[in-house]
């Protein structure tokens, strides 16, 4: 069957679609940011876009974030279980955040159109906006205290909104009536719509130009050239069953550290990941779904074994991950799972990366930034109107085995971009203090960790809620191969005589003066301290990392 499909397509055909399909992806993703209304869309990049063959397998995404990417990889498929092909229609738009059909968690919403070709079902255009509210119990939709999955906002089964005759209002409003923020949600709503629709026209030009079964032989071939490339790739490694683990601060709600515990068994060309002995289901919102641990599986494999292999559904056949039931990684429909999505899915990478150390040293790095570091302010305007801002922070990469780790940076899984202090001060009521790199929180090795910074907000408004979600903070970076771990976060409110420091999973009530300061942790080093060459250290104290 293979040399069947290849047959049918000239090389040349077959790059120039692939090319094409990238671009479309890419182009997506610009449409979001540029006609986005909220500041977490068009200018932290909080977004990501694929696209997708008839029967859900990706086939192309954008150069987004990679939580959301291997998500994404089940999306459609998913979907297609609940709304079956035959229903949809040209022109549709359908919106869903539910975890349980291929998501991740609540307030990143995929949107989905369908493409057609001569009326037949081609493809799928697929995007996904982190909305900076989607209802719940606090502004921003993150509740650190919440043990079940209503209490963190609307529930979007899949739910069409836009069809070739124009906008369902009345589901719209419906849905911006449960959300804070109607007007900036409603505009983040039509810049996904309109990314599928240049998606859907860009199809059309790859149809007029080379026929759609021409297109179709090119999704069948990219997949199985991304599959023989990834199996090569999994040849590389040595065989052997390698195990490690990582743990999670706490869930917000009680404070011990949760396990994440990961098996990995190479054989020959297939790879097979088991994540039993992994913390039962938490009480509080940092459980997450297969999905999630398949993404963070994807992402793993990728970044280690095969970073040049076209990522698509082939890439991810020889992969094979089990998560039982019940587990942190795998809970009931029910369970709260707001910071699972970027928190708990990055200690499954850790997980996996402490796990193939021993295997594969020279590929690894010591522990970083494998956070969102998230501080959600919420803050209601003279008008009445709510204004969230959702903002993430970076910290310091670690080290690897030939070379130090890079400052105020972020790692793996979180590829957003923080929000500018002037966009800061233009839109919200904050003043931005302070922003600078952390001196010494980078752990000291042969190699050491990069630096985490420092960020202090004021508030200027009479009162404000403040959410944090974020990892790290108790349970530092770690180092490698006898490397020195790193600082973790630190968040302090009002710093001095009566300073209280804030929990990584917390919400509080600010006032106006409060001085809410971030520190964020380093990367951990590589080697043991000793082994670091004299004139190294002699920098280490001329640039003020130590």
């Amino acid at each position: 069957m293979k040399s069947r499909t290849r047959a049918k397509v000239h090389p040349v055909t077959l790059e120039v679609v692939r090319s094409a399909l990238y671009a479309i992806a890419e182009e997506m993703s610009v449409i979001v940011m540029r006609s986005a209304r909220s500041p977490l869309l068009k200018e932290a990049g909080d977004l990501s876009s694929a696209l997708t063959d008839a029967e859900g397998r990706l086939i192309a995404q954008g150069r987004d974030i990679p939580i959301h990417m291997g998500v994404m990889a089940f999306t459609v498929k998913e979907f297609l279980k609940r709304v079956p092909a035959a229903s949809l229609r040209e022109g549709d738009v359908w919106f869903l955040n539910l975890p349980e059909v291929g998501g991740n968690h609540l307030p990143d919403v995929k949107a989905i159109r369908p493409v057609f070709a001569r009326g037949k079902l081609l493809a799928f255009a697929i995007n996904l906006a982190h909305w900076a509210d989607i209802g719940g119990a606090v502004p921003g939709s993150y509740v650190p205290y919440a043990t079940e999955a209503h209490q963190e906002g609307v529930r979007i089964s899949p739910l069409r909104l836009v069809s070739a005759s124009g906008v369902d209002r009345e589901k719209l409003d419906f849905l911006l009536s449960n959300v804070r923020g109607r007007e900036e949600r409603e505009g983040d709503i039509f810049a996904q719509c309109a990314a599928n629709d240049v998606a859907a026209r860009r199809f059309a030009e790859l149809v007029d130009r080379y026929g759609a079964e021409t297109l179709r032989a090119c999704f069948r071939r990219l997949h199985d050239e991304s599959e023989a490339q990834m199996r090569a790739a999994i040849r590389g490694l040595p065989d052997g069953v390698f195990e490690g683990e990582d743990w999670v601060d706490d869930d917000g709600v009680d404070v011990a550290p949760l396990r994440v515990h990961a098996r990995v068994e190479i054989r020959g060309d297939e790879a097979h990941f088991d994540f039993s002995g992994t913390a039962p289901e938490a009480r509080g919102p940092v459980n997450t779904t297969y999905y999630i641990a398949c993404s963070a599986v994807y992402y793993a494999m990728k970044a280690l074994a095969a970073p040049e292999v076209p990522p698509n559904d082939g890439c991810y056949r020889p992969l094979h991950v089990h998560v039982p039931e019940g587990t942190m990684l795998r809970p009931a429909p029910d369970r709260p799972v707001v910071g699972g999505n970027h928190e708990t899915s990055q200690r499954v990478v850790d997980a996996i990366i402490k796990a193939l150390a021993a295997a594969i040293p020279e590929r690894v790095a010591a522990g970083g930034p494998a956070t969102s570091g998230v501080m959600i302010f919420g803050a209601r305007t003279p008008e009445g109107r709510w204004s969230i801002l959702y903002e993430v922070h970076g910290g310091g990469e670690g080290a690897t085995a030939t070379k130090d780790g890079a400052s105020a940076t972020r790692v793996h899984m979180s590829n957003v971009m923080n929000t500018p202090s002037e966009v800061i001060e233009i839109e919200y009521p904050f003043r931005v203090e302070e922003h600078g790199l952390r001196p010494g929180s980078g752990g000291d090795g042969t190699h050491r960790g990069g630096l985490g910074i420092r960020r202090a907000y004021r508030v200027l408004a009479p009162e404000v809620t403040l959410t944090t979600m974020l990892d790290r903070r108790v349970v530092p970076p770690y180092g490698i191969a006898g490397g020195a771990e790193a600082a973790p976060f630190r968040i302090t409110l009002n710093p001095g005589a009566a300073a209280r420091e804030i929990r990584g999973k917390e919400t509080v009530t600010l006032r106006h003066g409060d001085l809410v300061v971030i520190e964020t942790c380093g990367g951990g080093g590589f080697g043991p301290p000793a082994g670091r060459p004299a004139e190294a250290r002699e920098r280490d104290r001329r640039e003020g990392y130590v």
